[in-house]
């Protein structure tokens, strides 16, 4: 008998080329007449920050800038963000960028209303009220954080990674342009993109999976499979690109609502202690967990493998499954990734914290298919040196 299960997600999605045309209508809509664009360093310094600027003063949009974002954000910057909101009396916040952009985005726009600092909202359901309205436009085909509940940051006080998670930073718009894809170069390319296949292959292995999220999921590892290598290595062909910000945005909406596993709660050490990527410490550990959890799970990965295109008609049910772990291998090396932990300065003698660490990471752990113990990451780790 199935489980009870529910579904959530942002307020309202737009998807298409030369979508962010519509941004002033969209903020019309939430009667918002002074945002606060938030972007990151990097972004800020092309022009797309200025075709913001034209899109908004063109319907009069007064606006003010906060372009400090940095990858894997420290958490102070949500309160410098919130301060600037509250100082400029801002209305809404706009998010543009990868995961990091959007995530500050989010956070700072519940600090604006539910006041006091960013840390105090870390955890599960600790935002007593909705934020400013927020409107999220990725710059990547990756996180998903435009439709997700979770805002993830940096505390380099306690060298640890901590989220906060609340329905409360949903997104009132995800707003996709495929276009702002085009200029990304092939490495971000494929970190993120794999990272939002890691987020399809977790939130459909999930333990809790539903028929609505294994959809969204299933589909989202189909069309990543299909267009990942063509937009790291053909960057400007924008059908791929298309597809690819839809599979993104599919595996976001299975992660908010199934959650990810395993590869997750190991990764968030890297990031925390030795500064890895979000998305390339998802990659490095993806195919040794899913190469783990595969005895808990087998007719999902073996969907998994068919989904990624490997042929598993007349095949046991187990060697269909382990292909689906030879096709994510595949398509890492296809993408020229070929980093390990080792790389990052990790030693082995790390990884018995790095393993207390994930431990804590609790919500994740509970999700994988196949319960884990403190000895098992250890060799996991050592696979990923």
């Amino acid at each position: 008998m199935r489980k009870i299960f529910s579904f959530t997600g942002a307020k309202k999605i737009v998807f298409g080329n030369g979508s962010l045309l519509t941004l002033a209508e969209h903020l019309k809509e939430h009667h918002a007449k002074n945002p606060l664009v938030v972007i990151d360093k990097n972004l800020a310094k092309t022009g797309l920050q200025e075709k913001i600027a034209s899109i908004l003063a063109s319907e009069g949009i007064r606006y003010t800038v906060f372009d400090k974002v940095e990858p894997e954000p420290r958490i102070e910057l949500a309160d410098e963000g919130a301060a600037l909101s509250l100082k400029n009396k801002c209305d809404s916040v706009i998010g543009i960028g990868g995961g990091s952009a959007m995530d500050v985005a989010k956070a700072i726009a519940v600090i604006a209303t539910n006041k006091g600092a960013a840390a105090d909202y870390l955890g599960l359901n600790k935002i007593p009220k909705p934020g400013l309205p927020k409107i999220m436009i990725p710059t990547t085909a990756g996180t998903g954080s435009e439709v997700t509940f979770t805002a993830v940051f940096i505390r380099k006080n306690l060298k640890k990674k901590e989220g906060m998670n609340s329905p409360y930073l949903y997104p009132d718009l995800a707003l996709l342009d495929p276009e702002l894809t085009l200029s990304l170069p092939p490495e971000p390319t494929a970190h993120t993109g794999l990272d939002a296949l890691c987020h399809a292959i977790e939130s459909y292995t999930s333990i809790n999976a539903s028929p609505l999220s294994e959809m969204f999921s299933l589909e989202a590892i189909a069309l990543i499979a299909e267009n990942l290598r063509t937009c790291v290595h053909d960057g400007k062909n924008i059908a791929a690109r298309e597809r690819m910000l839809l599979g993104s945005l599919y595996a976001g909406i299975g992660l908010a609502n199934a959650g990810v596993t395993a590869v997750h709660s190991l990764s968030y050490p890297l990031g925390g202690r030795f500064g890895v990527g979000h998305g390339l410490a998802n990659t490095i550990l993806l195919a040794p967990v899913m190469a783990f959890n595969l005895p808990g799970a087998l007719e999902k990965f073996a969907d998994v493998a068919e989904a990624m295109g490997e042929c598993v008609d007349g095949l046991p049910l187990r060697e269909a499954a382990y292909l689906a772990v030879d096709a994510v291998e595949a398509l890492i090396e296809d993408c020229g990734i070929t980093s390990s932990i080792r790389d990052f300065g990790v030693k082995e003698a790390d990884f018995p914290l790095l393993a207390d660490v994930a431990m804590t990471v609790a919500r994740p752990l509970e999700n994988n298919p196949r319960k884990m113990t403190k000895e098992e990451m250890i060799a996991i780790y050592a696979q990923a040196f």
